[in-house]
């Protein structure tokens, strides 16, 4: 059995699967390509497709990455997350409470939250999140309907998040230093996945 939370502290790169942005690939090339690849978390990310659909590739996802070491996430919905056998869920700022959604998935499950902001990010940590999303740190096609929040608010978390965060928004080969310089030492990509020649080795954060 996956030790998830290890997992999680060495996680540096996060791939978020967004539908459709993603599906041109093969997702099972995809997966037989993720071990070893330096890609230590996955997301699924799916705002289009009716529940049970999202579930049927949830299920389908678990099952190839069980025997990995990376770790996957459903967006969104606790409830598919832990019918599928994922290893966590990731809520934004507008889902169910962080709260609600421990019940649901008890304590071995990993929960991610979005945060725009230090204040975000201090609430979830102290309410009892795995990890933090923190973004856009550029302005992101794949959430146009938020600001970017830029370097400024990574300074902000150094030394006063304790829990893992990753760096989301935009983020390339082109940018990712300055994302490290700025304090983080994790990052969440999926356009700039999308695009790479070589998904696995562009975009590892060093």
């Amino acid at each position: 059995m996956k030790s998830r939370r290890n997992l999680l502290k060495r996680s540096q790169l996060y791939l978020i699967l967004d539908k459709p942005r993603f599906y041109r690939r093969s997702l099972e090339n995809l997966c037989r390509k993720i071990p070893g690849s330096g890609i230590g978390m996955i997301q699924l990310r799916d705002k289009i497709s009716a529940k049970k659909d999202v579930l049927k590739l949830a299920f389908k996802l678990a099952r190839r990455l069980r025997r990995s070491n990376t770790l996957f996430i459903v967006n969104d919905h606790p409830d598919l997350a832990l019918f599928s056998g994922a290893d966590g869920v990731h809520l934004g700022q507008e889902d169910m409470p962080l709260e609600k959604a421990r019940l649901i998935l008890g304590k071995g499950k990993i929960i991610g939250v979005s945060c725009h902001n230090l204040r975000q990010a201090l609430t979830a940590q102290k309410q009892g999140a795995d990890y933090i999303g923190i973004g856009p740190i550029y302005a992101s096609a794949t959430k146009p309907e938020y600001r970017p929040i830029g370097l400024k608010v990574l300074k902000q978390l150094k030394g006063k998040i304790k829990i893992p965060y990753f760096a989301i928004g935009n983020i390339n080969k082109g940018n990712i230093g300055k994302i490290v310089s700025s304090g983080a030492r994790r990052a969440a990509v999926c356009r700039a996945a999308e695009a790479a020649k070589d998904l696995f080795r562009e975009l590892q954060v060093k």
